[in-house]
């Protein structure tokens, strides 16, 4: 009496179905990434994939952005102050001002070194921040000393339309406690982006980088999360069932074909020898 052997059926099943194990292997993989994305879901706080816009992907947005001073202009020293930022033009858009304490550092174009105690103001466009839209934006940067201590920080005024304002969390408010902005008077740069500039930028440009920060990113909530990590959940023992399956449909059907050339090499022996015998 023949007897079921998964195993012997299963390597033989490998030895001649190179394609199949490839899609089978690709299956279980899968059931078992999601599986463990699901477990790293339930134990860490993950980001919103639905957010894109927030204060991060404004703040690099504005790095990308080269600041110039006008061509007529050598040295900061030799720029006359600017008065704070007002409209270029009247619009009918609401328009929200922030005073942000923001990671963003200065620096030369030609260097790498930070630089301290100045003040920088400019005209952009809302696609240059990643909002879309060419609603004008007034942008002044300072970069100030720490009230304690030799570090700086770079305060940011600028002016959003309400509308195209990300709903996302603020960086700090800058706090004027030892009023040094005041004392230091914003220089006016252009940006190389606006192509209606170019002739205006002198070879005196700024840098800006920044740095992501954690906070200003928006995380999914408790129960987005565990919405997420049931459906992952869910999928991952759908294919592991489908796994399953794939494995014991391959071992009845090679089984039975197993025994269906058992039963045909055992009929040819016995008509083998009785025609042997028959001869004799």
């Amino acid at each position: 009496m023949a007897t079921w052997q998964p195993v012997v059926i299963l390597r033989s099943y490998v030895s001649q179905h190179p394609p199949g194990v490839t899609f089978f292997l690709c299956l279980l993989s899968l059931s078992l990434s999601l599986f463990c994305l699901r477990s790293f879901g339930q134990t860490h706080i993950l980001p919103n994939p639905d957010t894109t816009k927030d204060w991060n992907h404004i703040l690099s947005s504005l790095s990308q952005v080269q600041l110039c001073l006008e061509a007529n202009v050598s040295s900061v020293g030799q720029v006359a102050p600017v008065v704070a930022p007002q409209p270029i033009s009247p619009t009918k858009t609401p328009v929200t001002w922030l005073h942000l304490k923001v990671p963003l550092i200065v620096t030369y174009s030609s260097g790498s070194h930070a630089l301290k105690s100045l003040g920088l103001q400019s005209t952009l466009v809302t696609s240059q921040l990643g909002l879309g839209g060419n609603e004008t934006v007034n942008v002044t940067l300072h970069v100030l000393p720490e009230p304690k201590g030799n570090d700086m920080y770079t305060c940011l005024t600028i002016s959003v339309p309400t509308n195209l304002l990300p709903l996302t969390p603020l960086p700090p408010e800058c706090h004027k406690e030892n009023g040094d902005e005041k004392v230091i008077s914003p220089v006016h740069v252009v940006s190389l982006e606006t192509s209606k500039q170019l002739h205006l930028a002198s070879s005196t440009c700024y840098s800006l980088q920044s740095q992501h920060d954690p906070t200003l990113t928006v995380m999914l909530t408790q129960e987005q999360q565990d919405v997420a990590g049931r459906h992952l959940l869910e999928v991952s023992v759908c294919l592991l069932a489908v796994c399953l399956m794939f494995c014991l449909s391959t071992c009845l059907t090679h089984s039975a074909t197993h025994r269906s050339n058992g039963l045909d090499l055992h009929s040819l022996t016995v008509n083998k020898n009785f025609t042997h015998l028959l001869v004799l």
